[in-house]
């Protein structure tokens, strides 16, 4: 059956002549000898789907009696670790975990929430809030609940519940009246009605809401952009201005997210990390074209100036190529 984790638009393919057992032996060697072979690591766990790595998982597990994951953990260090570990991880399983790091210790990673809950479409939720409880016995929900507020908590809260509409048929009178509902809430009244916009905006298709913005434009005369700026602030603002990016296109979304992470001075390996590996075998490829359009170089050669040692090398196999 065709996996909600996979699209056409990825860089990672099945690896030909696969066989799961052959691999766990070649990972068990690289990892017993002395010295790791993080060479023979790193062209199996990049060359291979993630479907394919767990099968590797269950094989290694079978054959030693250990999780490749904790084999991972106790061999390796720093970010090439945290990179690895991830791609032997089912993607419901590794969201999940994201999204406790994101809630975890002091303060929220709000940028990371935000990225993931507005992504991820209403099936992936759906797999991630069950993932989460499996993990840690506590809803999504609730947590997100008890870390975050207001009507960001309460956008956050509809997100997490995977209600979005995914049917790809768009109606041009619901446009219209979302559009004018829209701006009835917010450029046409003395102070913001929140819930409106929250209603529209995480419940939508994003086919239906791209068309609602163009209908908006033609009432307020201005880009809904702007009119969520001028009215909103905080967090809230942030999420709904990437529901809105993720509407309009979520490879040059996430390509602009790669490039914060990216620019400047050190690098958010957090956030570099799960876009890589999850978009890996999705739309990896357009996010490539996006970053090269967007900012004039390629993703490639701004992971390749910015990282460095076996991390750079796992990250650029998982890049594909330059553009």
């Amino acid at each position: 059956m065709a996996s909600i984790w996979v699209g056409h638009r990825g860089t990672m393919q099945d690896y030909p002549g696969f066989s799961p057992s052959v691999d766990a032996e070649a990972i068990r060697k690289a990892i017993r000898g002395i010295g790791t072979d993080e060479e023979t690591l790193i062209s199996i766990l990049t060359e291979r789907t993630n479907a394919q790595r767990q099968l590797i998982v269950q094989a290694y597990q079978a054959a030693y009696g250990k999780e490749l994951k904790d084999d991972l953990k106790g061999d390796l260090s720093g970010h090439f670790k945290e990179l690895m570990v991830a791609l032997v991880t089912p993607p419901a399983m590794f969201d999940a975990k994201q999204l406790k790091k994101s809630m975890k210790g002091v303060g929220t990673s709000e940028h990371a929430l935000i990225e993931i809950l507005t992504t991820r479409t209403s099936r992936q939720m759906k797999e991630i809030s069950q993932a989460y409880y499996t993990v840690y016995k506590k809803s999504l929900g609730d947590d997100i609940s008890s870390e975050t507020s207001g009507d960001f908590r309460k956008a956050l809260l509809t997100l997490a519940d995977g209600r979005r509409d995914e049917s790809l048929n768009v109606d041009e009178q619901l446009a219209k009246k979302d559009a004018q509902i829209l701006y009835n809430a917010g450029e046409n009244r003395w102070g913001t009605d929140e819930d409106k916009f929250t209603e529209i905006l995480c419940l939508r298709s994003f086919p239906q809401l791209k068309l609602t913005f163009d209908e908006y434009r033609n009432i307020s005369q201005k880009d809904i952009e702007d009119s969520i700026k001028g009215e909103l602030s905080g967090h809230f603002e942030d999420l709904l201005l990437a529901i809105v990016r993720c509407a309009r296109s979520m490879p040059a979304f996430l390509a602009e997210r790669l490039h914060q992470a990216l620019k400047g001075v050190g690098t958010d390996e957090f956030t570099l990390n799960r876009i890589m590996v999850s978009r890996s075998e999705i739309d990896l490829l357009d996010i490539r074209a996006e970053f090269k359009k967007h900012y004039g170089y390629s993703l490639y050669s701004a992971i390749k100036s910015d990282t460095s040692g076996n991390y750079e090398t796992t990250l650029l196999k998982i890049c594909g190529r330059d553009d």
